[in-house]
């Protein structure tokens, strides 16, 4: 028994220390810290490995993102506008103007990267594929700008993504978009007080 498990480890230890470091990118995101970019961008690195051997092609695309995205991310917290009280990027609510981009951008991202899917991988489920990854785009992109509606898309794509996980046997990443699910609920009540301080 032991030795399979010690198998299994070294045959998944790059998911393992991807699942790892995602958990500790959430609490970072939770707390606002500025680590949840250098910690993104490493777990994204790693995941891009582990969907490209699962044939997830648009989640191994959206990592790639992932790592543009997180030095971004770390750029805009340390260099955008902060608050003079905190020091720190404000938490902001999402306005009707942008909700509706935002939308927008959504649906084309999501034809777009169906449209590859379906033309050119081997994809098992294109279109939930296509739609987790699409949400995954803005809401972190959401995330780095600090708006706090991104926590209650990431509810919907975690719990969407865990099925999608068991799907395909990545136990270890099942668990992590759990974990990332009730994360993300933390995240939304944790952010909701520093909106309700600032105002």
């Amino acid at each position: 028994m032991q030795t399979q498990i010690l198998e299994w480890i070294a045959v998944n230890k790059i998911e393992i220390l991807g699942s790892i470091l995602g958990i500790l990118y959430i609490f970072f995101s939770i707390r606002q810290s500025i680590f949840t970019w250098p910690t993104g961008l490493v777990t994204s690195a790693l995941y891009i490995i582990v969907f490209f051997q699962s044939k997830f092609y648009a989640d191994m695309g959206l990592q790639v993102y992932y790592v543009g995205i997180s030095i971004y991310g770390w750029y805009y917290w340390v260099k955008g506008k902060t608050d003079t009280t905190t020091n720190s990027i404000p938490v902001l609510k999402t306005r009707k103007q942008l909700w509706v981009k935002l939308a927008a951008v959504t649906a084309l991202i999501y034809v777009a990267i169906l449209f590859v899917l379906l033309k050119f991988t081997d994809s098992p489920v294109p279109f939930m594929d296509s739609l987790t990854t699409a949400l995954s785009i803005v809401a972190t992109w959401m995330l780095a700008r600090k708006y706090i509606e991104q926590w209650l898309i990431w509810i919907f794509v975690d719990l969407v993504s865990a099925g999608l996980y068991i799907y395909k046997d990545l136990w270890p990443t099942v668990v992590l978009f759990i974990v990332y699910t009730v994360m993300a609920v933390l995240g939304y009540f944790e952010w909701k007080k520093d909106l309700i301080q600032q105002s």
